[in-house]
């Protein structure tokens, strides 16, 4: 049996999106085993019932914490803000959400106090983040927006469409020009739209990229629980989807310049 510290690490999202997330740790840890899932069947969770979330969410981590990970990482905002309690009750491991992240970060690049948190119709309607940062300082100023548009966007490899650019001021122009001078992208999938987020709103605007953000904090936990592995080769990483996409290789290369070799199916 794998010692605990060579275990791999549980990655999921609700399709795509979480890529950012498995790019960012694998970068940051390069000798860890990871282990995806996408779950490309119920995508996207942004408009699903906190019933069903939380229910994908449970079978996901059944699934994750039968292959012997060490530690779930949520790289879904949906399901952190909705089912992050969830997923630590049925994995009976360590947890790390996208949430907790973020907002320690905002809170360290802010001057004006104005943070504006993007995310799908279910992470807004939780207010996860604004209570996030509630909860660290009642002084912050916190406007959420919802853009369920980015993600079918990103799913479909819309990422430079001129389209993408139109919503993203659709969504964002009432931010031009105003002290709101942080925001966070609440969603995986949004940190392929930076560009069209800065042409949006100016250079001067502090984007928090939660898939960033969760690495570093994850490689911190890991450390601290003496949960970093032992090895000293190079991590393997396995990639599990719910339904097969035929562009899910290619849009994972092309957005996230990650290759990958080999899918498998995990149905529920």
């Amino acid at each position: 049996m794998k010692k605990i510290q060579n275990r791999p690490i549980g990655i999921f999202d609700s399709g795509l999106g979480g890529l950012t997330v498995f790019k960012e740790i694998r970068k940051i840890l390069p000798f860890e085993d990871l282990i995806y899932f996408g779950d490309t069947m119920r995508v996207p969770y942004g408009d699903k019932s906190v019933e069903n979330i939380r229910k994908f969410a449970a079978e996901i981590s059944v699934f994750l914490s039968g292959l012997g990970v060490k530690m779930i990482v949520v790289a879904c905002n949906t399901v952190s803000a909705n089912a992050l309690d969830v997923v630590e009750k049925v994995g009976g491991i360590r947890v790390v959400g996208v949430i907790e992240p973020g907002v320690k970060t905002a809170l360290k690049k802010t001057k004006t106090g104005k943070i504006i948190v993007i995310g799908t119709r279910a992470t807004v309607k939780s207010h996860a983040y604004r209570n996030a940062i509630k909860l660290i300082s009642e002084k912050i100023l916190v406007k959420e927006k919802a853009c369920p548009l980015f993600v079918p966007l990103v799913e479909e490899g819309f990422v430079n469409h001129p389209a993408t650019k139109l919503i993203a001021m659709e969504y964002l122009s009432e931010f031009r020009n105003t002290d709101y001078d942080t925001i966070i992208l609440g969603c995986t999938h949004y940190p392929l739209l930076k560009k069209q987020i800065r042409e949006v709103l100016g250079k001067n605007i502090s984007i928090v990229d939660s898939s960033r953000a969760c690495a570093k904090y994850v490689k911190d936990e890991l450390i601290k629980n003496n949960l970093i592995s032992k090895t000293n080769r190079n991590g393997k990483s396995i990639f599990y989807v719910s339904d097969v996409q035929q562009n899910f290789k290619n849009l994972a290369y092309r957005l996230a310049g990650i290759k990958i070799c080999k899918i498998n199916i995990k149905r529920f």
